[in-house]
């Protein structure tokens, strides 16, 4: 009888270690299309198993449990993310947390002076945004900033550094950047528009020009002073970056033929503002259009070294560009 039970009890070990290797090695019923889950700080195997088992990932939490402890990898599992394949056996899904997973969330830098697509193309380089979805919303999300209406999102993406989470929509993912935007408004930026008798839209277009063009922080608000000249005697403001973000691919010169374009954003064809803004302008730029320096200057000419030249009259600059770009 007591031989008997052995052979029984031997038979039942032999059966339940066959069935557990093959929960390990074999089965590859889960998880059914790719899975990513979030193993917490502080997670120990039975609530790692519980985690991949309610996101479909394993079948058999106790082999998943043994299988880990067999590699004593219990206490080397990070808290992170990780992304699973469809049909993984629980060796690969183990192989896959041993290897280490990534972050839930990564940073992400946006410098000053990038335009809404080069913004989506490195959402996209990043994994976290299609740049086709980010420039659907960018074109077609409406800020009201007050009681002014932009036009699209372009020149409110505020550049800085975030973190983005990695599961973001592309909506979720341009209001992180328009609410930093809003917040970072200049104090008194409504009134200090009333007094430029411009709207918040208006005056974020000319911190675009002043963020591609100048190169030196005490130049910009000099820079905006001379475009509120132009516009105020209704002068063309012939910005060449308002031309450029027109063309199809960037240009470091101009050629004559560029500056026939006909577009509402070739401002040597055309008097008054851009459309839009012309990229996304740091907190200096803003500044700076909201708080333009008074001068009589309408023309200004890079003259190398991160400086230009400022001149107040046609014959001026004539001498200027002959001096500087000869």
């Amino acid at each position: 009888m007591i031989a008997a039970l052995g052979i029984v009890f031997f038979g039942m070990a032999a059966f339940l270690a066959a069935a557990a290797v093959r929960a390990v090695y074999t089965v590859r019923d889960l998880p059914l299309r790719r899975t990513d889950v979030l193993i917490a700080p502080g997670d120990g195997v039975p609530l790692i198993a519980a985690r991949l088992h309610r996101a479909g990932v394993i079948s058999s939490e106790t082999a998943f449990a043994l299988y880990v402890r067999a590699r004593h990898l219990g206490g080397s599992i990070e808290a992170d993310q990780y992304s699973f394949a469809p049909h993984e056996s629980i060796k690969e899904v183990v192989e896959t947390l041993a290897a280490g997973g990534f972050p839930p969330a990564i940073w992400v830098a946006i410098p000053e002076g990038f335009t809404a697509r080069q913004i989506a193309q490195r959402l996209q380089d990043n994994g976290l945004v299609r740049l086709a979805a980010f420039m659907k919303i960018v074109r077609g999300t409406v800020l009201n900033i007050d009681g002014a209406r932009s036009a699209g999102l372009e020149g409110y993406l505020f550049p800085d550094t975030y973190l983005i989470p990695r599961q973001t929509s592309a909506a979720a993912a341009a209001r992180q950047m328009t609410d930093e935007f809003r917040r970072r408004l200049p104090h008194g930026y409504a009134r200090a528009a009333r007094d430029l008798h411009r709207t918040v839209p208006q005056i974020i277009t000319i911190a675009s020009l002043i963020e591609r063009e100048a190169k030196n922080d005490d130049e910009r608000a000099l820079m905006a002073g001379v475009y509120y000249n132009r516009l105020r005697i209704g002068m063309p403001l012939q910005v060449d970056a308002t031309v450029e973000y027109a063309l199809p691919l960037h240009k470091t010169a101009l050629s004559f033929a560029d500056l026939a374009l006909n577009s509402p954003y070739n401002t040597y064809a055309h008097a008054g503002l851009p459309p839009t803004p012309i990229a996304n302008p740091g907190l200096k730029s803003i500044e700076a259009a909201f708080h333009p320096q008074g001068s009589d200057y309408l023309y200004y000419v890079y003259k190398g070294g991160g400086r230009h030249q400022f001149s107040r009259t046609l014959a001026q600059q004539e001498a200027a560009e002959r001096r500087y770009l000869r």
